[in-house]
């Protein structure tokens, strides 16, 4: 089961994701909810990247320096869609189909997860080439 690329990507990250969620409520603790979205994007962008060069893309070429900057270019775009699904999610639409408690943990769940399938591409097309 996991010998397909693409599985081995939804494992590793499913793991980034969780620690990205997890620590977005420790960040919350101290931050407002968008500031704490962005430093858990990063905790996940850690954790997804050491995962990702070890286990889902460990025969790419290129340094480590390429790698990085275009994980991060990657990334970046993949924040940017995570910000816009979560704050859209946890101030207009959650709201108004009446749904009030724990609105941030839910828009948050649903943007983590928006970015799946444009970054496993930016990954296996320009990251880890």
């Amino acid at each position: 089961m996991f010998k397909n690329q693409f599985m081995r990507f939804l494992v590793a990250g499913a793991i980034s994701a969780t620690a990205n969620y997890s620590s977005r409520f420790f960040f919350s603790s101290f931050f407002s909810f968008s500031t704490a979205i962005v430093l858990a994007y990063f905790v996940g962008m850690l954790v997804a990247f050491i995962l990702m060069r070890s286990h889902v893309f460990p025969a790419s070429s290129g340094s480590i320096a390429r790698q990085l900057s275009c994980f991060a270019a990657v990334n970046l775009l993949a924040v940017l869609q995570t910000l816009a699904v979560s704050l859209t999610l946890a101030s207009v639409w959650l709201p108004a189909i009446g749904i009030v408690n724990n609105t941030e943990a839910l828009a948050h769940s649903v943007g983590v997860a928006a970015p799946i399938v444009t970054s496993y591409y930016g990954h296996k097309y320009l990251t880890f080439k």
